[in-house]
């Protein structure tokens, strides 16, 4: 099996759907028994240093509510995503929309708002 570069690895992310890349963390969690966000911690910035102003968000689907047909059919309008992913965001919840500048992010979270939803920006 040839090795792939990191940046051929990256490229494939990108054509990936937001499932397909949760899915691919999830086994990544699995197969190598870290969790992303043990690492995300790490990371963070040390205690004291100046604090940016946040320039994109993560639109995150906490509950489609009692109108979930008119949630998924705004899923599908920004996502793109087929029918039945739409549906399993709605029932499952999770990131609509990653790194999204934040007004787009702000516009998401009230369209979806709008049709019901409870969302938050991360």
């Amino acid at each position: 099996m040839a090795k792939l570069s990191t940046q051929e690895i990256i490229d494939a992310i990108k054509e990936m759907k937001i499932l397909e890349v949760k899915e691919l963390v999830d086994k990544m969690k699995e197969e190598f028994g870290v969790d992303p966000n043990a690492v995300a911690v790490a990371a963070a910035p040390v205690a004291g240093a100046v604090a940016e102003e946040k320039t994109s968000a993560t639109v995150v689907l906490k509950d489609a509510g009692a109108t979930k047909i008119q949630v998924i059919k705004v899923i599908r309008d920004i996502t793109g995503l087929g029918l039945m992913e739409a549906k399993k965001l709605a029932d499952e919840g999770g990131n609509v929309k990653e790194n999204a500048p934040m007004d787009e992010a702000n516009d998401i979270k009230a369209k979806l708002e709008e049709a019901g939803a409870t969302v938050e920006l991360a």
